[in-house]
């Protein structure tokens, strides 16, 4: 009986210290240049781009940078960044995302 206290207690601050632990805020600067990053990868990396637009949310499940938007007003797209030096990690593409430039297929051209 005693042991199933102590172990439901441990369980218990194990959880609880899992909420803490990825609650990394960002400030505005670092930010804007994440958002100018992705930018600059979207539009190096992927044919007619017209327009960039993010979302203010910025929430990462693993305490990252997560950018979120929308390309040309309709397809959506969410990009992993990379909060030490800014490069991109991964990008989701949306239903109807612009194709990857050809060049850029293979390995992600400069951004």
């Amino acid at each position: 009986m005693k042991i199933k206290i102590i172990m439901s207690f441990m369980c218990t601050i194990i959880l609880l210290g899992g909420c803490f632990v990825n609650s990394q805020k960002f400030d505005d600067a670092t930010i804007m240049k994440a958002k100018k990053s992705v930018e600059s990868y979207i539009r190096n990396n992927y044919n007619d781009i017209h327009k960039v637009e993010f979302d203010n949310d910025y929430s990462h499940p693993m305490g990252g940078i997560m950018i979120k938007g929308i390309v040309n007003e309709k397809a959506g797209f969410t990009a992993d960044v990379d909060p030490d030096d800014l490069q991109i990690i991964s990008l989701g593409e949306k239903t109807g995302f612009p194709e990857r430039k050809d060049e850029c297929k293979k390995r992600a051209c400069d951004y």
